[in-house]
């Protein structure tokens, strides 16, 4: 039996979306496959023999309720602008990218497209959402990393706005 984080009781529609975009763009850092397959075959990946898998219980139902909109939108937008993506926040870590574990990397690249291409989400909403992901999915200490990192891209990207919340 897989050892299963609990799920966070208030999980809104874009919070799901989120973690269904997780999904999505670790799927394609591991196949390499395009959105639109990523889509189309993710639900079949949420179960190993009935029992949930990727660390947390998630399911078909959670999709029905996720903002599928924000999902499809962050997936195709994360694989369409990665190698952009990743130049912009490789400058704030300490390793070569393809050091990262896949959950760092699919959270950093989720949260450095919602800091880039969606500006009407408070950066740091977008943070917090992203450290929520990397607890939920990832290392015990992944969290801060991504923290951290997506700190200072925020800093980059949305200068304005962090230097006006300072």
């Amino acid at each position: 039996m897989t050892d299963v984080k609990p799920h966070r009781p208030s999980r809104g529609a874009r919070s799901l979306s989120r973690e269904f975009a997780l999904l999505g763009v670790y799927e394609w850092l591991v196949s390499g496959a395009d959105a639109v397959t990523i889509e189309r075959t993710l639900l079949s990946v949420l179960s190993d023999d009935g029992e949930p898998i990727a660390g947390a219980a998630i399911d078909a139902a959670d999709f029905e309720r996720c903002d599928k909109k924000h999902f499809s939108e962050l997936l195709a937008g994360v694989i369409e602008h990665a190698e952009d993506l990743q130049s912009i926040f490789s400058k704030h870590v300490d390793r070569d990218i393809s050091r990262l574990s896949l959950v760092e990397r699919s959270v950093l690249l989720l949260g450095t497209y919602e800091l880039k291409f969606h500006i009407e989400i408070p950066y740091r909403v977008v943070i917090n959402e992203a450290v929520e992901l990397a607890k939920l999915f990832g290392g015990s200490d992944g969290f801060r990393y991504v923290n951290g990192v997506l700190d200072k891209v925020a800093a980059d990207v949305r200068a304005t706005e962090v230097g006006a919340k300072k």
